[in-house]
């Protein structure tokens, strides 16, 4: 998760990012249990919320308790802030458990501990892993900006197992309760939108197919970054000009880093075109991993919340498939 804000009455402005490359995302992917309700409910359709740092947020219940988790494509696995991983009452993982007690998150090592109830709606997930990560730079963004701070992250562990569609502009996200369930989340209208194929990486991160000024690129879909943002090598190979300002992006486990702007002439995202395309621009390093900001193609950067904002961006978890209005 990536955060930007514009504190107020300061003259150095920062942006506080959070984005996790996970070990062992497998692990996680598979140990989701969902338990259905007596019911038998099919899918389950949560109304998200927008917040000033232009993040989709979830309303979830953690071991009882009221939680508000970031919705974040870009995260392999399911969070909590390590600040509250005791008032939730997180346990550490069994030692007769197959799952890993640590991951490597941007090359340090985070603890994973269990919820042993993570209930969003009518879906009850058992014995939920959340790797336990420092979200202090958010609380203080959302603390400046007078809103509620995060207390974790939803990430792709939930999201592909539940079948999800994930609807960026209409902010709600729905979950198949039954993963057993055959076809897709049926009445849901694609109609006037295109489609773009996702790739799913083997730490389970979504790209799709562009380019950039002609240049043959992908790019993660980061619902975790408040905005588009473009490897800053990657540009200045392209020779695209940047301009400079006073924000800044730290991550976790990374070093702080300056954010500068470009305007991309031609930026593709599979058939969907867009000309003079304001972007940021930053060191992804640490955040991009195994060689994929240098490989052929390169990922060239996050595809941010912004664009899937403004183009009605809706991404599919069960067809694998990210839809845009252009």
């Amino acid at each position: 998760m990536i955060s930007f804000h514009s504190p107020p009455d300061s003259r150095h402005k920062r942006t506080a990012a959070v984005c996790a490359s996970i070990l062992l995302a497998s692990s996680f992917l598979v140990s989701a249990r969902p338990q259905r309700p007596a019911d038998r409910l099919q899918f389950e359709a949560l109304p998200l919320e927008r917040s000033q740092q232009n993040h989709l947020l979830v309303r979830a219940f953690i071991n009882g308790k009221p939680a508000l988790l970031g919705v974040d494509t870009g995260a392999p696995v399911s969070a909590i802030a390590i600040q509250r991983r005791k008032y939730f009452g997180l346990t550490s993982i069994p030692g007769a458990s197959k799952l890993p007690a640590r991951v490597q998150i941007n090359g340090a090592f985070s603890n994973v501990a269990i919820a042993h109830n993570l209930r969003l709606g009518a879906l009850s997930l058992i014995d939920e892993p959340m790797v336990a990560i420092d979200l202090s730079g958010s609380t203080r963004a959302a603390r400046l900006l007078n809103e509620e701070a995060i207390d974790g992250i939803l990430g792709a562990d939930v999201l592909f197992p539940t079948s999800a569609i994930l609807d960026c502009q209409m902010q709600m996200l729905i979950l198949k309760m039954d993963p057993h369930l055959s076809g897709t989340i049926p009445g849901y209208d694609f109609g006037g939108l295109r489609s773009v194929p996702i790739h799913v990486s083997k730490n389970y991160n979504l790209y799709v197919d562009g380019s950039i000024n002609g240049e043959p690129a992908k790019l993660m879909v980061d619902t975790g970054a408040f905005a588009t943002l473009m490897h800053r090598r990657f540009v200045r190979r392209m020779k695209i000009p940047l301009r400079d300002t006073a924000y800044s992006s730290a991550g976790v486990n990374l070093s702080e880093r300056g954010l500068q702007l470009a305007t991309i002439n031609r930026l593709s995202i599979g058939n969907v075109h867009f000309r003079k395309k304001e972007v940021g621009v930053m060191d992804l390093t640490g955040l991009i991993h195994d060689g994929l900001l240098e490989a052929r193609p390169p990922v060239a950067g996050l595809l941010g919340s912004e664009i899937l904002q403004r183009y009605h961006g809706i991404i599919d978890f069960g067809t694998l498939t990210l839809y845009l209005k252009r």
